[in-house]
């Protein structure tokens, strides 16, 4: 059992380098299904997400070989259509693999994806679409069993919430289907658009990346390409807010300003000091953080939902009031439970958390309950006085490279810890 160890309180001061998105990696690693050759993928981040994808890969026939921050990916010409429930379960990004094998193998055979436990995450916009592109679909309980034995067909669709997750599996069905798909109502996160264009270097026919409206005209064979992953916004956002909490200052490298506008009107409205340039942003914070008053979280442009925990962190000590109302996930705010055995003044009401600054926080064990929650707990530990614990950081791990680094190079005193004799155990699973 492994811990992030904190000792809180001081400045942040430093540069760091941002690595490639999680939420662009995973699809993409899927869509290399779809590639009559090699793809080579740069700028790939150490995840446990994907490690976990490149084992599902593995399993339906393909080879994969990873090398510092390359992944390559080869597709063979014999894929199995079925993904053992212990690879769904490990993580939400696993349902990224139903459009490819449905287009490889005119069937899939699965498990309801996992993922973090942030409320009812459903499938039925990925599943209602790929009916309408001619998938026949079985559900048995937590069993799906998808066919097309004739192909995929272009269809017109329209999405009645602008999913990310269900825009991916349209998009990646749709480079292969046969004849022309129009998905209207789509999600315009710069993860979908990464996508995207990765497939159109592969040879796909995409057009209105980057809007609501996205014609496809299918492909009868993509080829394979080199493909760097764009930068992870939620990891700056991280950095970001890291920060404005703690105060100080910073660069960040490999960040841009166009995938945060949102986060970073906050930021400037609250007190902080912005400064961007071609993928680089800089922030410094000397005075007085204010509250950030009343936030919601929109798809793209608006703020992003993953980012939410990670802002009610950063004003745990501001000066005056923050609330943030979440419209994606109903849960998710657990890490307020964190917040307040930290001495952080905070209510949660449905979808909404209420954060009064308070003058300090104090060190305590806490448990991630989620990966943002988890990284918004280790932000608070970076304000607090003394020693804080965070355990459960296997959900961390499954969306950020190394946080303890990150916050290392900045001057936070942290750490990993190994906890392995029994009292340890228990007097953690005390706080849990």
């Amino acid at each position: 059992m492994r811990g992030i160890k904190v000792w809180g309180g001081q400045k942040l001061h430093g540069t760091v380098q941002i690595p490639g998105a999680k939420n662009s990696v995973l699809p993409i690693m899927a869509a290399a299904m779809l590639c009559d050759g090699r793809v080579t993928l740069e700028n790939v981040p150490h995840l446990s997400d994907v490690e976990c994808s490149a084992r599902i890969l593995q399993r339906l026939g393909c080879r994969v070989m990873a090398a510092e921050h390359f992944l390559v990916i080869e597709p063979t010409a014999n894929f199995q259509s079925d993904i053992p429930e212990d690879l769904m379960q490990a993580m939400r990004s696993s349902i990224f693999f139903m459009a490819p094998l449905l287009a490889r193998t005119g069937r899939a055979d699965m498990t309801m994806p996992g993922g973090c436990k942030l409320g009812a995450r459903p499938i039925d916009i990925h599943l209602d679409g790929l009916a309408k592109m001619g998938a026949m679909i079985a559900q048995s309980g937590e069993q799906l069993h998808l066919t097309a034995p004739h192909g995929l067909k272009g269809a017109d669709i329209a999405l009645r919430f602008p999913s990310v997750g269900a825009t991916e599996t349209l998009l990646m069905a749709a480079v292969c289907a046969h004849g022309q798909t129009t998905l209207h109502g789509c999600s315009m996160e710069p993860e979908v658009t990464d996508l995207a264009r990765f497939l159109q270097k592969c040879g796909a026919c995409i057009e209105g990346i980057g809007t609501r409206c996205l014609t496809v005209f299918g492909a009868e064979h993509l080829t394979g390409t080199i493909y760097r992953i764009c930068p992870d916004r939620i990891t700056a956002a991280t950095v970001l807010f890291a920060v404005a909490g703690c105060g100080g200052e910073a660069v960040v490298k490999n960040a841009r300003e166009k995938d945060l506008y949102a986060v970073l009107r906050m930021l400037r409205g609250a007190g902080c000091e912005i400064h961007c340039k071609e993928d680089e942003i800089a922030i410094a914070r000397h005075h007085v953080l204010y509250g950030a008053g009343n936030f919601i979280t929109d798809v793209h442009p608006a703020f992003p939902t993953d980012a939410a925990p990670l802002a009610a962190a950063a004003f745990l000590r501001a000066q005056g009031t923050t609330t943030i109302t979440d419209t994606i996930f109903e849960n998710r705010f657990s890490c307020a439970a964190g917040f307040e055995k930290m001495r952080g003044a905070c209510g949660v009401q449905g979808r909404t958390i209420c954060v009064q600054g308070v003058a300090r926080l104090a060190g305590s064990a806490v448990h991630a309950p989620d990966l943002r929650g988890g990284a918004a707990l280790v932000l608070a530990a970076a304000q607090a006085e003394g020693e804080s614990m965070i355990t459960g950081i296997e959900h961390i791990a499954r969306g950020y490279e190394d946080l303890a680094g990150l916050l290392i190079q900045l001057g936070a005193h942290a750490g990993y810890v190994q906890m392995q004799d029994t009292a340890a155990l228990l007097s953690v699973a005390a706080y849990a």
